[in-house]
């Protein structure tokens, strides 16, 4: 097939080429899986890939282009490094057919007449910050879903206001596509992987861990409410003078606030802070509310469910099965003494 050698990796620069290669391959029923980046690549992307060449027949296909309508500041456009030759050369290592690396000119080529508008949550939390950038980053990522045909997607969860918005798109333009995530990244000293982590002096680099330092805290204090994750994460920051906290969010999975009555289950805490001249983002899950009685309840709940009962348990309930639990155990107690 032109255009495409198994097992060697062939850069594309034209849209139309990188088209006809990837609906040939649809026409073989395997999976086309884009990795969408904008190059200067670091280990979390290489993660990314192989994550990507894990699913069944997966044809991978890496993009590689620095989006101007995600950037709000000419001069942050300007900066972005661009190091396409030792980009392909790391995609190469692991294995990648196909990389997509067009030019500014070929993706817009009648300008930025039709966009795509990212919704409410696109002006919060980066939104807030970055006006526009989650427009600019869907619109992109609509013309690569449709450009390279792709089947399937991955994103990495570093980004994950992206990686949620990127969700809502496929769902409310009814898009054939499966997106798959990938965990953050994180280098040994737990700083998530940054392509702008290179821009990071040694003072800074060192201030800078206490990111992730504060997501762990925070995500420690989930059994004893939103209000302790907050102010656990938030006591992490505050005693790093360097690090210039944008924002310290904790939301619910799909990012919308988190009622006041807001009980137990899955959230997300976000931060967003400069750290000398660079800006940088984290998060982690948290689950808030008391873990070892969810399971507990799970546990029970499947027990009856497997007798033939299928009634919710009530808190009462659970409370005289603990309590029957734990006088067991003092039994046994004390038997175990006596023998």
């Amino acid at each position: 097939m032109a255009g495409y050698t198994p097992g060697e990796t062939t850069v594309h620069t034209s849209v139309t080429d990188i088209g006809r290669v990837t609906r040939a391959l649809r026409k073989t029923s395997r999976p086309v899986v884009l990795v969408p980046t904008m190059g200067a690549l670091h280990e979390g992307h290489l993660e990314l890939v192989r994550a990507a060449k894990s699913l069944p027949r997966a044809v991978v296909v890496v993009s590689i282009f620095v989006n101007p309508l995600q950037f709000g500041d000419d001069a942050d456009l300007d900066t972005y490094p661009r190091t396409l030759e030792a980009d392909v050369e790391k995609l190469r290592g692991v294995g990648v057919e196909l990389v997509f690396a067009p030019s500014v000119r070929e993706m817009y080529p009648n300008g930025f007449r039709t966009t795509v508008s990212a919704g409410p949550l696109s002006g919060e939390l980066e939104g807030a910050s970055r006006p526009g950038h989650f427009d600019g980053a869907l619109t992109v990522c609509l013309k690569l879903f449709n450009v390279t045909n792709c089947s399937d997607a991955v994103f990495g969860e570093k980004d994950y206001q992206q990686l949620v918005l990127m969700q809502q798109l496929v769902t409310d333009l009814n898009l054939p596509i499966q997106l798959h995530s990938v965990p953050v990244i994180r280098e040994k000293d737990g700083l998530a992987m940054s392509s702008r982590n290179v821009r990071l002096d040694s003072t800074a680099r060192q201030a800078a861990v206490a990111l992730s330092a504060a997501l762990t805290l925070g995500a420690h204090c989930g059994d004893r409410g939103p209000g302790a994750v907050l102010s656990g994460a938030r006591s992490v920051l505050e005693a790093v003078p360097e690090v210039e906290v944008d924002y310290l969010e904790l939301r619910d999975g799909r990012l919308a606030p988190l009622p006041e009555n807001f009980g137990e289950g899955e959230a997300r805490l976000l931060v967003a802070a400069r750290v000398g001249e660079v800006r940088l983002l984290d998060n982690v899950g948290v689950i808030l509310g008391d873990l070892q009685a969810r399971q507990e309840k799970e546990i029970a709940q499947a027990a009856l469910q497997a007798a033939g009962l299928d009634a919710e348990l009530t808190d009462e309930e659970m409370a005289e099965l603990r309590r029957l639990r734990d006088e067991v155990r003092r039994v046994r107690g004390r038997r175990d003494s006596t023998e």
